[in-house]
């Protein structure tokens, strides 16, 4: 195709430039010549202009793929984030609940350990009174039979003794 073209232009330059006169105006031969340099321009530069924005076009196929894909793993990681809350979400109820019952637990060993400490304490004061109250019931006794043996002197007896005691006792 292109090489009819190119004939078909050579032959009218060489039919226009014989020298032939038209009325005086020269409309004709500027407009062949201008048609020449268009063909002469798009078989020199048209196929290169072609590939290039093919190319181009094949380009920016190719980054509007690349966007599309990066759209769509973004939109997978954003669904995968959305699980994994979901489950983060599930995991903090579990876990809070797990706690509560943790603590329940924990209460109520605490509260039973206070109450068997308390127990032992109550025990122990218990023992410690009694052993005051005997401490005190002996240190009473010595003091009475002391008294009893230095007011007395030498002629004391065991009966007498018994009844000083009875009557301090009591």
């Amino acid at each position: 195709m292109s090489r009819i073209l190119v004939l078909m232009l050579m032959i009218s330059t060489y039919a226009l430039a014989s020298g032939h006169e038209h009325a005086g105006t020269d409309i004709v031969q500027r407009t062949v010549n201008f048609l020449l340099f268009a063909g002469l321009v798009w078989y020199l530069v048209g196929e290169p202009v072609k590939n290039f924005f093919a190319s181009r076009s094949q380009a920016i196929a190719d980054e509007l793929k690349k966007v599309q894909e990066k759209l769509n793993e973004s939109i997978a990681l954003k669904k995968e984030a959305l699980a994994k809350i979901s489950e983060a979400e599930k995991f903090a109820e579990e876990l809070a609940i797990v706690s509560k019952k943790e603590n329940k637990i924990l209460n109520d060993t605490i509260i039973a350990q206070a109450e068997s400490d308390i127990e032992a304490m109550v025990k122990k004061f218990a023992l410690k009174k009694e052993f005051e109250e005997k401490k005190m019931i002996r240190s009473v006794v010595e003091d009475v039979i002391k008294e009893t043996l230095r007011q007395s002197g030498d002629s004391f007896d065991r009966e007498t003794m018994a009844n000083i005691i009875l009557k301090k006792v009591a």
